[in-house]
């Protein structure tokens, strides 16, 4: 009896499970974070190092007395800083949102392509030049700054046939920040006053906004996260790669032109109005990602809402901590931000965007 030896069977693989999140589910959990940001909000506005009653707040926002010191508190403090701080959260959220999209690199935000440190050297150039040092004369400057910087990045990666691919988009970041950093040290070396309130504006803090910094800035935030919340189908055939987004359709150079215009309106008017706040851009899209997926529709729409929840609650935690006086939520979100960021990359492969 001869016995019969056939090959093994081929070992089962099993398919991937497609990651699949039910729409509703998903604006289920945009309304969740629609009251955790109306919660966070009011506590913003209502704590802080002067202990006020609710009463006071509502006095101070239907019928406001100039003579009550705790009413003129909240009218003139903590609404423009906590109005600041919904806008400009949302503002970084989305940039970094679209940055990681644009050039397809996971850790893209505001700072690696060369916005703060643009910022930062008009600001100190601004205090050279003109010898002013409040914040409502220099926003310009960053703001302008930010945008130039931004623009440099996007024309110097642009040069070449293959135009601004996301890895020449990364390495002129690198290079523009490397400039704007050098001419920032050396301005700061000639002139000590200059220094003195980079030290203070680059921080990244809302304390000390004033309704006219918000006024200055919001619209630009306000036409940005507009702008902004109509990306995820750019972002999407972006994501798929440069010929695959062509053959759907897309003007590559021309899409990520547009993204880059409405990332200078985001991070640029949040960094002009609050200093480099860091990790907003870099970790709240991963958070989104996270929750809904790679759709950037919906990338989108929850860092609208997660960004300003982020911000504003690190710098409710930053005023009632008092260790020595008030703590910047720019330090805050540093603290903080580092160990989340880790624990993401830890549990997530941060390449697949």
């Amino acid at each position: 009896m001869t016995a019969t030896l056939s090959a093994p069977a081929p070992a089962r693989v099993a398919a991937p499970k497609p990651e699949h999140r039910s729409s509703a589910g998903l604006a289920a959990g945009l309304l969740v974070l629609l009251g955790v940001l109306a919660v966070v909000a009011f506590v913003s506005v209502v704590l802080g190092s002067r202990g006020v009653g609710l009463s006071t707040v509502w006095d101070a926002i239907v019928d406001h007395d100039p003579t009550n010191t705790d009413q003129t508190v909240i009218r003139e403090l903590r609404l423009p800083r906590t109005i600041l701080g919904l806008l400009a959260g949302a503002a970084l959220g989305l940039a970094g949102a679209i940055l990681q999209g644009v050039t397809r690199n996971a850790l893209a935000d505001p700072g690696i392509m060369g916005i703060n440190s643009g910022a930062a050297a008009a600001v100190v150039l601004s205090i050279m030049l003109t010898g002013q040092s409040d914040v409502t004369t220099y926003i310009w400057w960053a703001f302008a700054g930010a945008a130039g910087a931004t623009i440099l990045v996007y024309g110097v990666a642009s040069f070449g046939r293959e135009g601004a691919t996301p890895i020449k988009l990364a390495l002129a970041g690198a290079a523009v920040s490397a400039g704007c950093y050098s001419i920032t040290t050396g301005v700061t070396m000639l002139d000590s006053s200059a220094l003195d309130q980079l030290r203070f504006w680059q921080v990244g803090s809302l304390a000390g906004r004033y309704w006219p910094i918000v006024e200055q800035t919001a619209p630009f935030l306000a036409v940005g996260l507009v702008f902004a919340l109509f990306t995820g189908r750019w972002l999407n055939g972006l994501a798929l790669g440069d010929d695959v987004a062509t053959a759907l359709g897309q003007r590559v150079g021309l899409t990520r032109a547009g993204l880059f215009v409405i990332v200078v309106l985001l991070a640029g008017g949040a960094t002009a109005a609050c200093g480099p706040i860091v990790f907003i851009g870099l970790v709240v899209p991963h958070m989104a990602r996270a929750i809904c997926g790679p759709d950037y529709r919906w990338i989108t729409a929850y860092c609208l809402l997660l960004s300003p929840i982020v911000l504003l609650s690190a710098d409710v935690l930053g005023r009632v901590m008092k260790l020595s006086g008030e703590v910047q939520v720019g330090v805050v979100l540093g603290l903080l931000g580092a160990p989340v960021f880790a624990f993401l990359v830890r549990r997530r492969n941060l390449s697949e965007l």
